[in-house]
């Protein structure tokens, strides 16, 4: 793995003054819920507990608590011999999910020892696999309520996610899965009429009018949904889960690469943040976003292209370097 660090946000502190932390999801297969636990408490200590069939529970880690299961549906569903039926025929595609509690900038540290530890045990990755679609999630706390701190930041993305793709392109097993789909052109062009500068509540209703699903590589229905759970509650097929943070998709989960590391996609979106905090830069890709694609695109390579060109003259094209 490489010895890349993890690079500060450009607002470190959150609105009461304290440092921004980050929840992390890692996806993987290859090894067992138990196994995965086991490895969990022999690199970060703890207590591995197990819960209803194959969900574990870490308890008193370096990081705090830890949860392990097989990420799929039926694990709310009450425990039956149907039920552990499906979750056994399912394990050899479906992802063992580790998940941490919010983290500072040392608990994001020791995400990288643990990846490495589930490594030598034998964890695949999305290329481990043509099924194994998996992904790697960051929960990163918004610096604060304010509505620009929300959508300056996701206009940042929405402005280079074609450029992210290209820059640091996903596993082709996840490219067919639509788990974490770029936003759809017409949302970013809406985004743009509205600015940086716009309210919340008209962000979320052009949102839920253009993409009201989980499935992006930025997923912004959790945190809309705590700072204005009501206008999602009549809007949405399902319940979302609330919290202060934005929710990360897009990387891959390559947790068997040693060349590959959580901090690498770290890095993706702490440029997406440092993106956000530049008013002239987000004037610059907007105006040239849409001078790229006019009133019908096709193709996004073009634009891909053409943000990498700027960002570099930014001195902001830091996508997180491609494992080998």
């Amino acid at each position: 793995m490489q010895g890349q660090d993890f690079a500060p946000l450009p607002q470190p502190l959150n609105a009461d003054g304290e440092p921004r932390r980050t929840g992390v999801e890692i996806e993987l297969g290859g090894l067992t819920e138990a196994r995965v636990a086991e490895v969990c408490t022999e690199t970060l200590g703890g207590r591995a507990e197990q819960g209803d069939g194959p969900f574990w529970t870490v308890t008193g880690s370096r990081i705090g608590k830890i949860e392990v299961y097989l990420d799929i549906f039926l694990r709310k569903a009450e425990r039956s011999k149907l039920r552990d039926l499906a979750l056994e025929l399912g394990r050899e595609v479906v992802p063992v999910e580790v998940v941490t509690e919010p983290l500072d900038m040392d608990g994001l540290r020791e995400t990288d020892r643990l990846c490495a530890a589930l490594r030598e045990a034998g964890a695949l990755g999305s290329e481990g696999g043509w099924l194994f679609g998996f992904g790697l999630h960051l929960n990163i706390e918004i610096a604060s309520e304010r509505d620009a701190d929300i959508v300056r930041p996701l206009l940042a993305y929405a402005l280079i996610e074609d450029w992210m793709r290209s820059a640091n392109p996903i596993d082709e097993s996840r490219r067919v899965l639509p788990f974490s789909d770029p936003y759809p052109t017409d949302f970013v062009r809406d985004l743009i009429a509205l600015g940086p500068d716009a309210t919340l509540s008209r962000v979320i209703d052009v949102y839920l009018q253009r993409t009201p699903t989980r499935n992006r590589g930025l997923d912004m229905l959790p945190v809309f949904a705590h700072l204005r759970g009501d206008r999602l509650a009549d809007k949405l097929p399902r319940l979302v889960s609330a919290r202060p943070a934005f929710h990360f998709r897009l990387p891959d989960s390559r947790i068997d690469n040693p060349r590959w590391s959580v901090a690498q996609e770290w890095q993706r979106w702490v440029t997406v943040e440092r993106v956000a905090a530049d008013s002239a830069l987000l004037g610059a890709l907007s105006d040239a976003w849409l001078d790229d694609h006019g009133a019908l695109t096709l193709l996004r390579q073009s634009w891909a292209d053409r943000a990498g060109a700027i960002l570099c003259r930014a001195g902001l094209d830091d996508a997180g370097t491609p494992p080998a």
